[in-house]
């Protein structure tokens, strides 16, 4: 049966995601298509992944045998996440933007899978690897808009996993999540919930459509 591989980075609960939100919907129709499949989650938010440090990095270019006790501790937490993610599927990942980029939870997250000559590289076993990512974020970043030039979440997150892992990557982009509480964005509210509906439209439709090819190929 088919495994998927999901991550959230909001630092917000649930009720108060948009990101959260979208990415339950998204599972919701995966699991409907695979009731007897796996997932595998995990709150970066919650529960963090340590940040790469010079013992990962290097035990993952030593011999094992000559590794300290320390290396070999770094090592054996990196491997457990590399693993997870190459016995995924797919991969669903809650993206907010914060001061433009993404969670720092998510780069450490990211730093810690992404392994040259393993996962990375022009023979990565996870090319083709379907990867949705939900980028919320509480202005627009749209071609056209003022801050157009400041999107470094989805035009980031595009470059490094298609270029690291060869990776199939789709967006879902809810956005102006702020003109709710913000009292210069009142008038983006229509806007704002607009932009909500298609994103939670589109968790469904694509969690289901790719739960469906995935589950063929498997």
């Amino acid at each position: 049966m088919a495994t998927l591989l999901h991550l959230d980075s909001s630092l917000s609960p649930a009720d108060g995601s948009a990101s959260r939100a979208v990415t339950a919907a998204f599972r919701q129709a995966w699991e409907e298509q695979h009731p007897e499949g796996t997932v595998v989650y995990r709150d970066l938010a919650a529960e963090p992944v340590p940040h790469l440090d010079g013992l990962a990095v290097s035990a993952a270019f030593t011999d094992p045998s000559t590794h300290s006790p320390e290396q070999a501790a770094a090592l054996a937490g990196r491997l457990e996440l590399v693993a997870e993610l190459e016995r995924a599927d797919a991969v669903l990942i809650g993206a907010p933007m914060y001061n433009f980029s993404i969670p720092s939870t998510l780069k450490a997250w990211l730093d810690q899978v992404i392994v040259m000559g393993r996962t990375a590289g022009p023979e990565s076993p996870l090319k083709g690897l379907p990867v949705t990512v939900v980028a919320s974020r509480g202005g627009s970043y749209a071609p056209g808009t003022p801050r157009e030039g400041m999107e470094y979440v989805r035009n980031y997150l595009d470059g490094l996993l298609t270029e690291m892992f060869g990776a199939e990557v789709d967006f879902i982009v809810p956005e102006l999540t702020l003109a709710a509480s913000v009292p210069a964005m009142a008038e983006l509210v229509p806007l704002a919930e607009a932009s909500r509906a298609k994103a939670l439209a589109d968790a469904e439709s694509k969690g289901k459509s790719l739960a469906a090819r995935v589950g063929s190929a498997a």
